[in-house]
């Protein structure tokens, strides 16, 4: 099957992160993988949730939503469905596997992923960019003398993966996205896995195509890990 923007099947989207997209945040980037555009803000807030008050351990967390015309048709701005909060506690939960939690204080960062435009593969897109937005706060949190070291335990990127007219792909656009029998998120902390999301859509699939989805993920992550220490060491 030849894909309809002629990449090969275990090929990502032209990917590009820019760091300090905005100027008010402790880290703010805007990433594009594809047609996929979001900006990710993350914020240094002193203070925890409540249930982590008098434990000395911070705590990262995420929001996620998109504009209304990030997408083919208007979506009611703010509208948070149960969609969108699966995917804000997917962003955390990966984001948190980053760091050590115990080294940022009674401290909490926030990560706002905003979709800005839509074509696939948003959440992951989301963790991959939320992440450089998280260390850039915390290189903040190191220079204000808040923290001394950058508690980050690995990076974190994430990356889509399905089946498509009997064939795997990687970093599924909307189109192939919207066809996929079989679809799947993966989010890896260096070369371990910190979450597999997969589901038969139209069906169910074998250990054969499941190895060979999660090969592909790995590899696909490797090539989003080098793009991520690519922009931070510029």
């Amino acid at each position: 099957m030849a894909r309809y923007d002629g990449r090969a099947n275990d090929e990502l989207r032209p990917v590009e992160i820019v760091r300090g997209f905005l100027k008010n945040p402790e880290g703010s980037v805007l990433i594009r993988t594809g047609d996929t555009q979001v900006i990710c803000t993350a914020t240094v807030e002193e203070e925890v949730p409540s249930w982590l008050n008098g434990t000395g351990r911070g705590w990262v967390t995420a929001e996620y939503g998109m504009l209304p015309r990030a997408t083919s048709e208007r979506t009611d701005r703010y509208k948070v469905t149960g969609r969108e909060h699966e995917i804000q506690r997917l962003i955390g939960r990966s984001l948190r596997a980053a760091v050590d939690l115990n080294q940022l204080g009674e401290r909490e960062i926030r990560v706002d992923c905003d979709v800005i435009q839509a074509d696939g593969g948003t959440r992951t897109a989301s963790i991959t960019g939320g992440f450089v937005a998280l260390c850039d706060a915390l290189d903040y949190m190191v220079s204000m003398g808040i923290i001394t070291k950058v508690p980050v335990q690995g990076y974190v990127a994430a990356v889509s993966v399905g089946v498509v007219d009997g064939e795997v792909l990687l970093d599924l656009s909307y189109p192939e996205d919207s066809r996929a029998t079989v679809d799947m998120n993966v989010v890896m902390r260096g070369e371990d896995f910190a979450e597999v999301q997969g589901t038969g859509e139209n069906g169910v699939f074998n250990r054969e195509t499941l190895d060979l989805m999660l090969s592909m993920a790995r590899h696909g992550i490797g090539d989003l890990i080098s793009k991520q220490r690519e922009c931070r060491s510029e």
